[in-house]
């Protein structure tokens, strides 16, 4: 699981002014990866590459963090590559 601090130093924030939206931050991209994944849970330990796609939500989604209308988002393929071996498929 993704720690405050691991998510922090990522991020290259010091303090704790913002440890509440970081926080929220990682619930969100843990959440998005296992949606991705089709999991219910981070397997544990958690593999690194997986530990990565989070750190590079979380960053994405603390860089664009204001309303942004203007701008258009593409679809990360590092975080694909990175999720996709551990990735549960249906039938």
């Amino acid at each position: 699981m993704t720690t405050l601090q691991q998510a922090k130093d990522h991020l290259r924030v010091d303090g704790d002014d913002e440890d509440t939206l970081i926080g929220s931050m990682i619930d969100a991209a843990t959440q998005a990866a296992l949606d991705y994944l089709n999991l219910d849970a981070i397997p544990d330990p958690v593999p690194a590459p997986v530990e990565a796609a989070i750190l590079l939500q979380v960053g994405d989604l603390y860089a664009n963090r204001e309303a942004g209308g203007d701008k258009q988002y593409f679809t990360n393929e590092t975080y694909r590559r990175l999720l996709d071996p551990y990735r549960e498929m249906g039938v």
